[in-house]
């Protein structure tokens, strides 16, 4: 743990104000590049390939691929985040609009398991859950209880809207890289604790036979580079765990400050995400949440978003915290979440 934390990766630094124009980070699909889209899916689902076995050959685009070579480059280097618009929602039914989506993930990078079912492909949407549950995971909670910022567990994560709920459900990242260096300008003595380990919780998705709880860092430097974990909610769970290290007085203070930071207006930014969007996120530099929501299921408007863990290219070593464990035993299965496919 260094008792001197220093600023780092200041290129990938924004605030509030830096990113007011959404024409910045909202990238508008052109009738070409959906014409590729629209081909590569037919491509796609002439192979008789199952979904998860699709790869960038199945899926081929051209000027697109170009484009998201710019964005996985602007995501890992540069601002950490972007919106993909212009997918007409209305023209593709949910398992067209996975493979749409499913594609596009593949030319930005390797898929990701997410949880120990091994989904390479997710469901976010309320699954009756309310966060206070054990093994509850932040993609299965209700709207009635907003989801603080967090990072998941991959190098980008990427969500695409297929409904909107009837009201609210936002979108909001915060950037990590200027709350860390913030941090350290102004309180080095804070950013120091929370370089050193912090217990998680595994939400009963550890390996079998083994321990309920894990330790990481929410700050650490490799390479010159900065990796953001921080997931308060399981922090905070693991002192359910009688063996778990307890959180000392110095590291809450420390979270608290963080916690104040992502809530400041001038660290985040809101988006409202449309049917058909879609957004990438640098998982080590942006940290994202929602709002409440409130859904009508009597209408259809209800609040449903399919997530994707990507392990890019760009970025071609991490600590050994951060790598994807292929063979662990979540990445030992590839399945996916079919939640509203018939």
């Amino acid at each position: 743990m260094p008792t001197s934390p220093r600023v780092l990766e200041t290129r990938c630094e924004w605030h509030a104000e830096d990113v007011a124009d959404e024409s910045t980070w909202i990238q508008r699909l052109d009738d070409e590049e959906l014409a590729e889209l629209d081909a590569a899916l037919r491509h796609a689902t002439s192979t008789g390939d199952e979904l998860l076995d699709l790869g960038r050959e199945q899926f081929p685009l051209g000027k697109l691929a170009a484009r998201l070579e710019d964005v996985e480059r602007e995501l890992m280097e540069g601002r950490g985040f972007v919106l993909l618009r212009g997918i007409p929602r209305e023209k593709y039914s949910q398992a067209e609009m996975e493979t749409l989506y499913w594609g596009i993930g593949m030319h930005l990078g390797r898929p990701w398991p997410q949880n120990k079912k091994g989904h390479l492909l997710g469901d976010v949407l309320d699954q009756g859950k309310t966060g206070a549950e054990t093994n509850s995971r932040g993609n299965e909670i209700g709207g009635a209880a907003p989801f603080p910022y967090h990072s998941d567990g991959s190098d980008l994560v990427g969500l695409m809207c297929l409904q909107k709920a009837k009201s609210g459900g936002l979108s909001t990242v915060a950037n990590a890289v200027s709350i860390h260096n913030d941090l350290v300008r102004d309180s080095p003595d804070l950013a120091a604790e929370l370089y050193g380990p912090l217990p998680y919780d595994f939400r009963d998705e550890q390996p079998e036979g083994g321990r309920r709880w894990y330790s990481m860092p929410a700050f650490t430097e490799f390479g010159d580079r900065l990796f953001v974990r921080y997931i308060r909610p399981y922090i905070l769970f693991s002192q359910r765990h009688s063996d778990a290290p307890r959180i000392t007085e110095a590291q809450e203070a420390a979270m608290q400050r963080v916690d104040a930071m992502t809530q400041d207006p001038h660290y985040n930014v809101f988006m409202d995400l449309q049917p058909g969007d879609i957004q990438f996120v640098n998982n080590y530099h942006v940290l994202h949440a929602r709002t409440t929501y409130v859904d009508d299921p009597s209408t259809g408007r209800v609040r449903h978003l399919k997530r994707l863990w990507l392990e890019t290219e760009v970025l071609e070593d991490r600590p050994p915290a951060f790598r994807n464990n292929v063979g662990s035993d979540w990445g030992r299965r590839r399945t996916m979440s079919r939640i509203g496919v018939s």
